[in-house]
């Protein structure tokens, strides 16, 4: 009986390395190999698909959330192309779809092989996330210097629920989304309108952002 189990035991470690490896080897290539389409080109790209480019910019960008690709450059590209509201939109949809795709992607692999994969990031997102909820997640999301990536994954491995993730990115992503898109709005359309817009939206990311490194601070001495 040990035999069989050890036995089952090696040959799931091993899935699991085979399946970290080409994650990894996966998440290289894309962050070093597909250039993606300026600004010209992609305005060309999506106006030759009418309707679908909504669809388009959408996937486009939930693929790059996957990734360890910032996905601000996406964002601000997004107000150049459509305007606040519908880049706004458009954007965070993206966003919260690539970080669901991560999520679950994340699940699959399993809790030791997101560890290797997080790297650096494995100690602070564990620390955060471990028994822990909505708060945590959006605490984590608006943490100066912690791209997306690690939340998304940490949260699918380290045992956060898919409800309490996707609340807590919504909550966080959307203020973060509108101050990216509304300062690419501003470049295609400068107004003193648009200007109000972004500092506004910018103020608030702040904002939030200074409350949730206080918590932090507080949690940690607690």
């Amino acid at each position: 009986m040990s035999n069989t189990s050890d036995h089952s035991t090696d040959w799931g470690a091993l899935l699991r390395n085979v399946l970290l490896g080409i994650v990894l080897l996966a998440m290289l290539w894309l962050a070093f190999h597909v250039r993606l389409p300026s600004l010209a080109e992609l305005q060309q790209l999506l106006d030759g698909w009418g309707g679908a480019a909504w669809i388009a910019f959408t996937l486009l960008y939930a693929v790059v959330a996957v990734t360890p690709i910032p996905v601000t450059i996406m964002a601000v590209t997004g107000g150049v192309l459509f305007g606040v509201v519908e880049g706004a939109i458009l954007s965070v949809i993206g966003a919260l779809v690539g970080s669901w795709v991560a999520y679950w992607l994340a699940r699959a692999l399993g809790k030791q092989t997101v560890t290797k994969l997080l790297g650096r990031h494995a100690r602070t997102v564990e620390e955060r996330l471990t028994h822990a909820g909505v708060e945590s997640v959006y605490l984590l999301r608006l943490m100066p210097g912690l791209p997306y990536w690690p939340v998304n994954y940490g949260s699918g491995a380290f045992g956060i629920s898919q409800r309490d993730f996707l609340v807590g990115s919504g909550l966080s992503t959307v203020p973060g989304q509108v101050s990216l898109v509304a300062v690419g709005a501003f470049v295609a359309s400068p107004s003193v309108a648009m200007g109000a817009v972004v500092v506004i939206a910018w103020i608030v990311v702040i904002t939030m952002t200074i409350f949730a490194y206080r918590r932090l601070k507080r949690a940690s001495r607690g």
